[in-house]
């Protein structure tokens, strides 16, 4: 017995037309009208639309960082995503700069065996030795990890000099994996950092201003210029001001593959949010901070142009409590919100419904760019005879209000507490199996797989 999706519109990043789609042993295995509905579970889609399921290329789940661990894990961290209409995540695994990379992507895995929904990794580089090389060819031809993490930020942990990062580019252009790059000027930062602190500028709102948009801008020219000559493909990822923008527009215009991110808070959010009282600034603390309204045009302009190809929500939870740590230095505050559940109708209430994307961008930059661009598709991101039956039936008139009272998400506070959003999930599929359908979610312990890539031709989209 399948699952047959009816009289739905089925909408991919190119086609549009009304049909069915049946889904048998974990697979789509028929895309077309009115197929035949014996012996199935059929799914009512009038009105609605059938997407893929969404991708989300940018997440850290139960993540050591900053003396804390991060609240969603893979079973809690899926399902949220599941309620959202993500089927599929990418998280970072991290060594340490003393670590063996292969004995942490062992921990890695280990750590995931509890996950709902598929999902893979990009590869940290943290730091450059003798086995650095041999440990990157080792990720990406035998553990089917094609892109690798670099840090241009958190000097002194997990971040890595220009020497490092020349290194780990030029490896990868050798191997073929892309470059997922945390773009910021580390030096400056680690400077204004301690200049405000010195003068006891301690509150959350001080964590945007050591990190100005600046530092995010020249950091991603340097990226892109190693990048490219070294023969890097980069992927900037949560790009979030005008001067990062020009730089990636710049670097396609000539001709480069490179690739850009952002996420919805750096769409929708400013950076009054750090004036919140009693603390709850500290919500809002992530590396790059929340900027200042007037890049928001910019970063919409650059969805709409196709200068930035995904949207992710670099999805890392903590606690107020947790947050606490860093009650009076700014500078411990664990970095980072939460997110994977709100991200797909975020975008569509901001995005689709009010004429700045098209539905077809909203499938793009949602699930299928990403799976393109990190070796997943078509298995990921499309909705053709043998992908996998992870799907979404998406309703355009539901609505939902946001809030840490209601989420999926395992912290206490949401960055869009109040948020009321129009066009949600009604029904979603991961591997062929109902695992939500109008408010009920029943995710499956365990069930999702590792997805062990293979490194495919790109271009420049």
């Amino acid at each position: 017995m399948g699952v047959l999706i009816r009289n739905g519109t089925v909408v991919t990043s190119l086609d549009l037309f009304r049909g069915d789609v049946l889904c048998e042993g974990g697979r789509i295995a028929a895309v077309g009208p009115q197929l035949d509905a014996s012996g199935h579970d059929v799914v009512d889609a009038s009105g609605q639309y059938v997407f893929p399921g969404g991708v989300d290329p940018h997440v850290h789940m139960a993540l050591p960082f900053m003396g804390n661990v991060s609240l969603d894990d893979y079973e809690t961290g899926g399902a949220a995503g599941v309620a959202g209409g993500t089927t599929t995540f990418i998280d970072f695994c991290i060594p340490g700069r003393d670590d063996n990379a292969l004995d942490v992507l062992a921990a890695w895995h280990e750590k995931a065996r509890i996950a709902t929904v598929d999902y893979t990794y990009h590869m940290a580089v943290t730091s450059w030795g003798e086995q650095s090389r041999e440990w990157m060819r080792k990720c990406v031809e035998e553990e089917g990890l094609t892109s690798i993490k670099v840090f241009m930020a958190y000097r002194g942990a997990i971040g890595i000099d220009d020497t490092e990062l020349i290194h780990a580019m030029r490896a990868a252009a050798e191997l073929g994996a892309v470059v997922t790059v945390h773009a910021e000027h580390g030096e400056m930062v680690v400077e204004l950092q301690n200049s405000l602190f010195a003068q006891g500028k301690v509150a959350p709102k001080y964590h945007a201003q050591s990190r100005p948009s600046q530092v995010e801008g020249e950091a991603t020219n340097r990226a892109l210029m190693i990048a490219e000559t070294t023969g890097a493909t980069a992927y900037i990822v949560h790009m979030t001001c005008q001067e990062s923008v020009t730089a990636l527009a710049r670097a396609r215009e000539r001709g480069q593959l490179a690739y850009g991110e952002t996420c919805p808070q750096y769409l929708l959010l400013d950076d009054m949010v750090y004036e919140k009282a009693n603390f709850e600034g500290s919500a809002y603390v992530m590396s790059p901070p929340i900027r200042p309204r007037k890049h928001q045009e910019a970063l919409w302009g650059a969805l709409q142009s196709g200068i930035l190809q995904t949207v992710g929500t670099d999805h890392i939870t903590f606690s107020h409590e947790q947050k606490l740590s860093g009650k009076d230095d700014f500078r411990i505050i664990p970095n980072g919100a939460g997110g994977i559940q709100d991200r797909m109708s975020l975008l569509w209430n901001h995005g689709v419904r009010t004429g700045r994307l098209n539905i077809h961008q909203f499938v793009d930059l949602t699930s299928t760019r990403a799976a393109r661009i990190f070796d997943l598709y078509p298995r990921k991101g499309s909705i053709t005879v043998g992908a996998d039956a992870d799907l979404v039936v998406w309703d355009p008139a539901g609505t939902r209000t946001i809030s840490a009272k209601t989420h999926h998400h395992q912290n206490d506070r949401s960055i869009f507490e109040g948020f009321e959003v129009t066009g949600v999930p009604s029904t979603v599929l991961v591997q062929g199996r109902v695992a939500y359908a109008n408010g009920d979610l029943k995710v499956e312990r365990g069930s999702g797989r590792f997805l062990a890539r293979k490194v495919t031709r790109r271009e420049i989209p």
